[in-house]
């Protein structure tokens, strides 16, 4: 379920239930979700207060000084783990080490991974410990975060599956993405907010399928 921005609800077929870049607001709903994971590149991708009833807050960035965070939690069976990335600092032209987190969800059989506030593309280093990713939430803004070229090469070179493009703002900043999207990819706009996928199901081309925002209400 596409909430807004860059936040997504992954739910399992067992009722298990995360939240990627979660900003504190999920909607009317009270809804307490099993995981949430965070980055802090901007205040809409994390929340210095989250709610207290979830029981596992992961954090994209080492709340404990220098060097990366690093997670690998397995909830039944669901594994969780995460990539360090760079992240610009200030208008400087500054980079704050291990400042964000590719976060992989690794469930039924899929691998799941949202790539947060992406600034730079993957080393092969980061390239390898991020793996084979069947489904991919990329951002797609082209400037708060990687530039469209650059995010257009990843998602090229991770060959996912599914691409779900998030964080953009507005149709024509989305409608560049699929532009450059088209041809290798088939470009799927389904006018919903939430989708069903299983490893069985997946296309047998790669899609870009496009979700509409909606809070859960």
């Amino acid at each position: 379920h596409y909430v807004d921005h860059a936040m997504f609800l992954i739910q399992t077929p067992d009722a298990l239930s995360m939240v990627t870049d979660y900003s504190g607001f999920l909607g009317p709903e009270d809804y307490v979700p099993d995981v949430v994971t965070m980055n802090r590149a901007h205040g809409t991708h994390w929340t210095p207060s989250p709610d207290p009833r979830i029981p596992n807050v992961l954090t994209g960035w080492n709340p404990d000084g220098p060097g990366p965070i690093e997670h690998y939690l397995e909830l039944g069976d669901v594994l969780i783990r995460n990539v360090a990335t760079d992240i610009r600092s200030g208008f400087g032209g500054g980079v704050a080490p291990d400042g964000n987190s590719i976060f992989v969800f690794e469930a039924e059989g899929l691998c799941i991974g949202h790539l947060g506030h992406l600034h730079h593309e993957p080393t092969p280093e980061q390239f390898a410990a991020i793996g084979r990713l069947d489904v991919v939430m990329a951002p797609v803004d082209g400037g708060m975060t990687l530039d469209l070229p650059s995010m257009i090469s990843v998602l090229q070179r991770l060959r996912s599956s599914v691409v779900i493009p998030m964080h953009w703002f507005g149709r024509g900043t989305l409608d560049r993405f699929l532009a450059g999207m088209r041809g290798e990819f088939d470009v799927v706009d389904t006018g919903l907010r939430e989708i069903t996928l299983s490893l069985h199901r997946l296309p047998a081309r790669p899609q870009v399928l496009v979700l509409e925002p909606g809070r859960l209400d």
